[in-house]
């Protein structure tokens, strides 16, 4: 049975001129299950076409990896840093695409907070600053993050080079687009973040130095993909090594978002621990909120949704126009399918991504547990995020 309880989020909305059937968006998650060259796997095929199946009408990929320099942040990150791992990614897109699903692939570059990295023993960022905190276990990192070498222009510049060649490779994948990754502490938020960039050229100091190299990433994969693909961007203010960071007030968010905004961009995406909350003091607005007033083109929120009500709020309230969800769709693949027919929803139980967050573990854990991915077992219990 259907319910109209949730008429907003199941409701259409247009994005790249292609309509959606709801507004609901699979949220990127690392899960570090591709193969040890960066080759997507058919167990990665089967994980995405399931959420497709589920209903989501959206789906974003894990952070995949850009070049064969200093890109790569994890061992078994997916990448799309040569023509092997393009070709690796068209079953996928084909699983996800029969089923109904717009897909898009997320372009990551790890900068100062690579963990694992096959073709470098080092790491490079904006400057000689280490994140702080300790590596992540579930990800395989052990031990304090290195301090990096401090990029030089010409790091900068294959940086670039590396997005735009990744971006080439997804749109020949079959991708219906592709989002920067620019949240979390990854690269191009590095280079917004002064936690991390302490540069005085060209490519730092001043926000409008900041948001340099964001832009001509920006910039230069427009040009190379055309006005027909989809281009978006994540952002964020905290990081996965620090999650207290903010920006510098309303001014600095004002200049960060307007600054992207001003960009050839298709949506803009904002991902907060919880996406209702005020994004700093001096506000009372959430970072989805401000930048549904300042950028021009749909904004995706994202930071603890999976409870349907909230997402509806969200929506109700015109701070987002479609929310990703995380955690709640990793314990239901079919999580919109749920919410619309009034089903339970199985609680999140992060044994599922211990020791390892990836989907061998994940697939034990389910086993054990006797815990299907997309089945409507009304025995099961609800469970808001």
């Amino acid at each position: 049975m259907t319910t109209s309880t949730y008429s907003q989020l199941f409701s259409p909305v247009r994005l790249k001129g292609r309509e959606l059937a709801n507004r609901a968006v699979l949220a990127p998650m690392t899960r570090v299950s591709g193969t040890a060259e960066g080759h997507a796997t058919a167990a990665m095929r089967d994980y995405y076409r399931d959420f497709a199946a589920g209903g989501f009408a959206t789906l974003i990929t894990e952070g995949i990896y850009t070049d064969e320099a200093y890109s790569q942040g994890y061992r078994n990150q997916p990448g799309l840093a040569n023509d092997a791992q393009r070709d690796s990614w068209r079953p996928v897109v084909e699983a996800v695409h029969e089923q109904g699903g717009m897909f898009i692939a997320q372009l990551m570059h790890g900068g100062a907070q690579t963990q694992g990295n096959r073709f470098r023993d080092d790491t490079a960022g904006p400057s000689a600053v280490a994140p702080k905190g300790e590596q992540l276990g579930f990800y395989g990192g052990q031990g304090p993050y290195r301090v990096p070498r401090e990029m030089s222009e010409a790091d900068i510049e294959a940086v670039i080079a590396g997005f735009v060649d990744a971006a080439r490779r997804a749109r020949e994948a079959g991708f219906d687009g592709v989002e920067l990754h620019a949240a979390n502490g990854y690269l191009l938020d590095q280079f917004l973040s002064t936690g991390f960039n302490r540069r005085r050229d060209r490519w730092g100091g001043s926000v409008e130095g900041r948001l340099a190299l964001p832009r001509a990433v920006i910039r230069a994969v427009r040009d190379a993909v055309g006005e027909d693909f989809l281009v978006g961007i994540r952002l964020s203010q905290v990081k996965v090594t620090d999650p207290d960071y903010r920006w510098a007030g309303l001014d600095e968010a004002d200049a960060l978002l307007r600054g992207v905004a001003e960009e050839a961009l298709d949506y803009v995406h904002l991902s907060d621990i919880d996406a209702r909350a005020p994004a700093f003091e001096g506000t009372e607005q959430s970072l989805a909120a401000l930048a549904r007033e300042r950028v021009g083109v749909p904004v995706i929120a994202n930071g603890n949704l999976g409870d349907p009500a909230l997402a509806e709020a969200v929506l109700t309230a015109g701070e987002a126009d479609l929310v990703a969800v995380g955690k709640l769709a990793l314990a239901n693949r079919d999580w919109p399918r749920r919410v619309r027919e009034g089903l339970p929803l199985t609680a999140m139980d992060f044994a599922m991504l211990a020791p390892h967050a990836n989907l061998a573990t994940e697939a034990q854990w389910r086993e054990r547990n006797g815990v299907s991915a997309n089945h409507t077992d009304t025995r099961e219990t609800a469970a808001p995020a």
